[in-house]
């Protein structure tokens, strides 16, 4: 049985929170190049995801929730902002030199990025067509829809007789929610509502360039039940050659079952599918009890890391009791079977004030950004890809929890195989509040790097006091052996912009989705987050969400001739610093 040390935040909280003199340069770059800054809701992005090439460290690969080719507002009853039915959402984003710059690619696929409209309701229903498209190929081919919440990796590409090698090259995976194109072309392609699809290239170079055979065709990885909704995958590649499972992927979600049917106490277990073969088969297993209720739940927000002798790390939060924790479960044989999930961390809160028209928690203030998986983990190890050579197999892991007053990024880290955990301690900035969070750390294990998003406002409880997102990006030295990361300084942090200027396509809240994303080589670290800056506050939606909430009567704004052109332009920025402890 593994030791587990588990603290409650009120330890943690007696942990000094990093406090710096001064802010950080902004050295942002804005990743999602290809969209416009208008008009919603075309210009939206958000839930950034972000894959290093370890074999070659100045490729990186970024995947978002796009709306590039939906219509406008104007198209049809200018009021609504729908997403059009069978029009894809899952961006891609590439960068080779290290994430200094971005290129985002157009191919062909299922469009309505044409449906402009006019102003008022006379102009007809937007109808998509075949056309160009700046999310992922081949979904429409297939009788598909990718539905974003992306998740990328980069691992060894197989070669004619199946054994993986770097010398084969690289492959990219890329996973995505995916849903069934429509009743007229085949509700065969799998049964339920969501599943997860995964796409792959083994050429980065023709894919960033536009090449859509550059692509293979989308696998769909999950089992699926005629009510099933898969949700909020990650994805990860054993990426360390001195690894007996070198190559082996792992996708790791959320199987959501029957909640379109009971969504009381419905069971969701977590799942993760494993591929041997470079991503064509997978064979798919159940971590823990399917039980959802008041005292049990399973694993949700999950991800997945692997060490330099093929362990495979699995990660979520789940309640037992009446608390959450971070819980763990392992294997050491290449996903065959897993531990018995364990918490490693916490008890963790949530922070958020239950929206009474969204229904879920919010973090900023009325209809605010969601907050369901703020205290969800995110982890790195220090695996030492691409050989595995100089591994230290740390395991860093981050999160947000706490009162909606001071939500706290929190840092914990294991230096024995996830067998003990040292007291979580909170590392944002001082007058941050926590959002999302993600860490890296370098092969080597020398360098640890953290992403969050904060708020710098307190907790609004109108809709029109303005509100302050930022993204902002800290270091810290890991320490040689077992000893602990030092403390942690900033290293970016990004203009700030007002989160309620983005927003959901049914307008009733702000959207920033539930993720940032982070990653680190020996030399450079890296990080992608939502960003606010350029969007722009609209008063006419503001006054019209606050009337939802207090049962005023409000008339529902056209948002093309009632806000600036950029409003909902939310975005991903992203950073990349060189070591600078080298």
């Amino acid at each position: 049985m593994r030791k587990v040390l588990v603290l409650p935040l009120t330890i943690a909280l007696l942990v000094t929170i990093t406090a710096l003199v001064g802010a950080a340069t902004d050295t942002s770059v804005r990743v999602n190049a290809g969209s416009p800054p208008a008009p919603f809701s075309q210009n939206k992005q958000n839930e950034p995801a972000l894959a290093v090439n370890a074999h070659q460290p100045n490729v990186l690969v970024a995947g978002a929730n796009d709306n590039i080719d939906m219509e406008a507002c104007n198209a049809g009853n200018d009021t609504t902002c729908p997403f059009t039915n069978g029009v894809g959402v899952s961006g891609v984003y590439f960068s080779f030199d290290s994430g200094k710059t971005w290129t985002q690619p157009t191919y062909t696929g299922w469009t309505a990025r044409g449906c402009l409209g006019t102003p008022g309701n006379a102009d007809p229903a937007c109808q998509p067509q075949v056309g160009p498209i700046g999310t992922l190929p081949w979904y429409y081919e297939n009788g598909l829809v990718s539905d974003g919440d992306p998740a990328v990796a980069f691992g060894p590409k197989p070669g004619a007789n199946g054994a993986f090698s770097w010398s084969n090259g690289s492959r990219l995976y890329y996973a995505n929610l995916s849903s069934n194109f429509g009743a007229t072309r085949s509700e065969e392609a799998f049964k339920g509502f969501e599943a997860i699809a995964v796409s792959r290239t083994d050429d980065v170079v023709a894919a960033a360039a536009g090449n859509k055979d550059a692509w293979m065709n989308p696998v769909i990885v999950s089992k699926q039940s005629s009510t099933t909704f898969s949700d909020k995958e990650q994805i990860w590649a054993d990426n360390a050659s001195s690894s007996p499972f070198f190559g082996t992927v792992y996708i790791c979600w959320a199987d959501f079952r029957g909640q379109e049917l009971s969504p009381n106490a419905a069971p969701a277990p977590l799942q993760v599918a494993v591929s041997h073969d470079g991503g064509a088969t997978w064979r798919q297993n159940q971590i823990g009890a399917a039980a959802n209720n008041r005292n049990r739940n399973p694993m949700d927000g999950c991800t997945i890391r692997t060490d330099s002798n093929g362990n495979a790390y699995l990660y979520g939060i789940g309640r037992q009791g009446p608390d959450a924790f971070e819980i763990q479960s392992i294997s050491s044989d290449g996903g065959t079977s897993w531990s018995k999930p364990q918490p490693v961390a916490g008890p963790v809160t949530q922070p958020g004030i239950i929206d009474p028209v969204l229904g879920r928690p919010t973090i900023d203030g009325i209809a605010g950004a969601r907050s369901d998986l703020a205290p969800a983990p995110s982890v790195d190890i220090a695996n030492g890809a691409p050989t595995g050579a100089n591994a230290t197999n740390r395991i860093v892991m981050t999160y947000v929890s706490g009162e909606i007053a001071a939500p706290h990024v929190y840092f914990t880290e294991s230096t024995d195989g996830g067998t003990t955990w040292l007291a979580p301690r909170a590392i944002e900035t001082s007058g941050d509040r926590g959002y999302y969070t993600a860490p890296s750390i370098s092969p080597n294990g020398k360098d640890v790097y953290v992403v969050y998003n904060a708020f710098t406002t307190p907790y609004r409880t109108n809709t029109t006091d303005p509100r302050s997102l930022v993204g902002v990006f800290l270091h810290a030295d890991a320490a040689p052996g077992t000893g602990p990361t030092g403390g942690f300084a900033e290293l970016t942090r990004g203009t700030a912009g007002d989160p309620r200027g983005s927003s959901q396509n049914n307008l009733v809240g702000e959207f920033l989705g539930d993720y940032v994303y982070a990653v680190a080589t020996d030399k450079y670290g890296a990080a992608v987050w939502n960003d606010a800056r350029n969007d722009a506050d609209c008063p006419a939606i503001d006054a019209w969400r606050m009337s939802l909430r207090n049962g005023t009567t409000v008339t529902r704004p056209a948002p093309q001739q009632d806000c600036a052109p950029t409003f909902g332009n939310s975005e991903i920025f992203g950073v990349s610093v060189a070591d600078p402890t080298p």
